[in-house]
């Protein structure tokens, strides 16, 4: 009986120190054995920027900005963490738009077998950056987009870019966007608009939701999305150059998709640290009662480049008293989502 009770000492004691061992780690890209419990960010190390995933099945997809002579790239990984490049979710544009500049993807899942998604093009017709949206059966795609123009196209504001679905609790569909204003230096406003149950048109009037006013954002916001927690929606969105090590996140709570929407005092909630510089863009999971951020960030020094460029990061979120609280971004060991 004594010795069984030693050789159980023994084992935990050795799984603690491992555990401390993997603590003392750094900040490393992902490459955690499969089965350990604990990973280190970034979960992407190459030029993944404004990333997105959906969960289908068992499988979580991630979409980003175009890298590697792909339009829409797409990841594919089992636990959030691990992830393996899976070819182009948009190979060919529409007729309408130029290859190069293909941002900021978002797929949102309507059926089974349908799949949409939103990006941002260049429109050949307006010299601007503007919306498209493509559908596919399944999450990979190969995703087709159809139409004779954008979607959104607000060329005399910018252009609109940053595109974002939302399904309700009720049902209804928004898509929220931000008007490129800082391309012609007037306001960027963050939108939202309803989408029609097939999620290719839109519906009734576009409300402006949010624009720049905090010292912390500088000339513009960008990168909206929303997120309902026990009740209440939130509206998480990036600002400053993107660039810049002064790129940050932060979020409004809102009556409704269509506002208004109040700012929180605390912002930004998410900011560059020794470890990641610039983090935003983000987007939200949630898996198994936790809820996760994630989203893009540049090495402390390397900011504008794309090699490595913005890796892929990933922090939980805590909600504290109703509100959202990080701690990223975190580059020593944590435990698996």
């Amino acid at each position: 009986m004594t010795g069984r009770r030693l050789r159980r000492r023994g084992a935990v004691a050795l799984a603690a120190a491992l555990l401390v061992a993997g603590c003392d780690s750094g900040p490393t890209p992902s490459s955690t054995p499969e089965g350990a419990r604990v990973f280190t960010n970034p979960v992407v190390a190459t030029d993944a920027p404004d990333p997105q995933a959906i969960r289908v099945g068992d499988t979580w997809y991630l979409f980003h900005t175009n890298a590697g002579g792909r339009n829409v790239p797409v990841l594919t990984s089992p636990d959030l963490v691990e992830w393996t490049p899976a070819g182009d979710a948009l190979p060919e544009l529409p007729d309408w738009a130029d290859a190069g500049k293909t941002w900021a993807p978002e797929v949102i899942q309507l059926a089974p077998d349908r799949f949409v998604l939103y990006y941002t093009v260049a429109d050949r017709a307006s010299g601007r950056q503007c919306l498209g949206r493509a559908v596919a059966s399944t999450p990979l795609g190969p995703y087709a987009d159809d139409s004779a123009g954008p979607l959104v196209c607000q060329a005399d504001l910018g252009g609109s870019i940053d595109a974002s679905p939302f399904r309700d609790t009720d049902g209804s569909l928004w898509l929220l966007w931000k008007n490129d204003g800082n391309a012609i230096g007037v306001d960027t406003w963050l939108w939202s608009q309803r989408l029609s149950p097939d999620g290719l048109r839109l519906t009734g009037p576009a409300a402006k939701l949010l624009k720049q006013t905090e010292p912390w954002e500088g000339t513009l916001i960008e990168g909206p999305f929303l997120h309902r927690h026990d009740g209440k929606l939130f509206l998480f969105f990036a600002a400053n150059a993107y660039d810049k090590d002064t790129y940050a996140e932060g979020y409004a709570v809102c009556e409704g998709p269509a506002g208004p929407c109040v700012k929180a005092p605390e912002n930004p909630i998410l900011a560059g640290n020794d470890v990641a510089s610039g983090p935003g863009h983000a987007s939200m999971v949630e898996k198994d009662g936790r809820t996760w951020l994630i989203y893009h960030a540049w090495p402390p020094g390397q900011e504008g480049t794309t090699d490595p460029g913005r890796q892929v990061w990933l922090d939980e979120i805590v909600w504290t008293d109703g509100k959202p609280t990080l701690k990223g971004p975190t580059g020593s060991a944590q435990p698996r989502p």
